[in-house]
């Protein structure tokens, strides 16, 4: 990115106002790709944001626009893209930056993010949908110069079991009411995101394979703690995927209290429940290869990617 400085007749050369890093596009354009090869349509729907960096500098200083590919332009070029196909989002972002990047010299790089939504067919139908609200997929690439890092992910993919769970052991003081429980539900709506250590992916196949072993761990993990879960989550799914490098997850916890029906001259054998909405716990971490802590571990793509820690 390009640094844009002033400096008034009054101040020191260690007070200059200077611009800092900057980028700027198109956010969130609405994709839909029907494909009709066949009498069987395909459906693809998508959220791109493309946000580019380079040298508009003189935009900031002067309002000299003769670097600024139109924010209008970014969106056209998402639907002229998407006319060859989509693909996966992480497939479609890279050809974008690379249409940007080689069609404009002042170009250095950008951040492109893309969110994907499931269709499901309505009972084999060839050409009828229902929308799939299960979770959303997600992507985001990060291009300076000749880097290129990728964040692929989900969010929203609310999963529960209804036992299996356990809870207990921690430290009680004068504040703590919440008794101790060796069966309880555990719930939660799982958000992770996984940085990619190459471009050279299967991203469809390996976007599949990680939902299944994040789904896999939560039902097979006899969970101690959500955050033993959540390790072992992410401790599987790098187990599995060498070309992974860390992935980090963002559970709440879905809290499901047991009802007293003694009011009602009823039991409760762990049968009738509240779930509540609010407050609830937050259990966030990263799940990473030691060898990851080396020098260059940092990767940029978290500076503007929520990555929870």
């Amino acid at each position: 990115m390009t640094t844009l400085t002033t400096e008034n007749s009054t101040a020191t050369a260690s007070s200059r106002i200077v611009l800092g890093q900057n980028q700027y596009g198109k956010a969130e354009v609405r994709l839909v790709k029907i494909t009709r090869d066949t009498d069987r349509h395909e459906i693809e729907d998508l959220n791109i944001t493309s946000q580019l960096h380079g040298d508009f500098a003189a935009a900031h200083s002067d309002g000299d626009n003769s670097h600024v590919v139109a924010t209008d332009t970014q969106k056209n070029t998402v639907y002229a893209l998407a006319r060859a196909g989509v693909g996966s989002p992480e497939a479609f972002l890279l050809r974008l930056a690379d249409h940007f990047t080689g069609s404009f010299d002042w170009i250095s790089g950008g951040r492109w993010a893309a969110e994907q939504y499931n269709w499901n067919r309505i009972n084999g139908h060839d050409h009828a949908f229902s929308k799939d609200k299960s979770e959303t997929r997600t992507a985001v690439l990060l291009v300076d110069g000749d880097e290129k890092q990728i964040v692929a992910g989900l969010q929203d993919l609310t999963v529960l079991k209804s036992t299996g769970s356990e809870f207990h052991g921690f430290p009680r003081d004068r504040y703590t009411t919440l008794t101790e429980t060796t069966d309880r539900i555990l719930a939660t709506d799982v958000t992770a995101r996984w940085r990619y250590n190459t471009t050279d992916v299967d991203f469809n196949a390996v976007y599949a394979s990680v939902r299944n072993i994040l789904l896999d761990a939560f039902a097979n993990t006899h969970s101690l703690a959500l955050q033993q879960s959540m390790f072992q989550m992410g401790k599987q799914v790098l187990e599995a995927h060498p070309e992974i490098a860390e992935i980090k997850m963002s559970l709440p916890n879905k809290h499901h209290f047991l009802v007293d029906l003694a009011p009602f001259e009823l039991d409760n054998p762990n049968e009738v429940f509240f779930a509540a909405d609010r407050p609830y716990g937050l259990i966030e971490a990263t799940v990473e290869r030691e060898r990851a802590k080396g020098p260059g571990s940092t990767a940029k793509i978290w500076d503007n990617t929520p990555g929870f820690c």
